[in-house]
């Protein structure tokens, strides 16, 4: 690659390197990690890398934006929003309504990746009832993630259930010994259960780009 190849894919800011090639190598915009940046920055980032159709929106403060607060994410829709290119549907499966958060953001970001997205919620170990009556939800998925706080057991079930991908998530969410979600980690990295993989805690973003890449293959 020519320099000035380099200097067209990535633009250099005192705080942050654009990627413009990231549709190229991962088959999506870049996303912008919001944690721990200022307000100026963020914006910084997002006017580089919209359309001067977005740039108008960013001005406007993102009239058309939704914001998912308990998933902490903001979606700008294309006008009209296209069609989902999966070839199935991702269902994001909940353990406790403290999972949420980390759920939503899974659930936002299998959306804006183009998939059909289904929710499945409050459905954990403590009460495995609820989740035993949900196997038509569960067989008619083509990638399930799983998210799950406490010992994490969830995914080990589901993977049990179903002979689609499990993708499990482990959350921050339990009393002391769960030590921030490192006991549902190691249980999910543990499970006996064939087809499942596993992400960082909390990570429902990472879940949900694997779970596209496998719905679109």
């Amino acid at each position: 690659m020519k320099l000035d190849d380099v200097e067209r894919v990535f633009e250099r800011l005192p705080f942050a390197t654009i990627d413009h090639l990231r549709p190229l190598t991962q088959g999506h915009q870049e996303v912008v990690f919001c944690l721990g940046k200022t307000a100026g920055q963020v914006v910084a980032i997002a006017e580089r890398l919209a359309t001067a159709w977005h740039r108008e929106a960013l001005a406007g403060r993102f009239p058309r934006a939704e914001v998912n607060v308990l998933g902490r994410t903001v979606y700008l829709p294309a006008d009209p929003e296209p069609a989902p290119t999966g070839r199935g549907t991702v269902l994001v499966v909940t353990a406790g309504t403290s999972d949420l958060p980390v759920a939503e953001e899974a659930a936002v970001t299998a959306r804006a990746l183009c998939n059909r997205v289904e929710r499945l919620t409050d459905v954990g170990v403590a009460g495995i009832h609820r989740l035993l009556t949900q196997t038509d939800a569960l067989r008619h998925a083509a990638v399930i993630i799983v998210v799950a706080g406490m010992e994490g057991a969830l995914p080990s079930v589901v993977g049990g259930l179903v002979k689609v991908p499990v993708i499990a998530v482990p959350t921050s969410v339990g009393y002391g010994a769960s030590f921030g979600g490192l006991a549902a980690l190691l249980a999910m990295l543990n499970s006996c259960a064939s087809g499942v993989t596993v992400v960082n805690i909390d990570n429902g973003f990472g879940a949900a780009a694997a779970a596209s890449r496998i719905n679109h293959t």
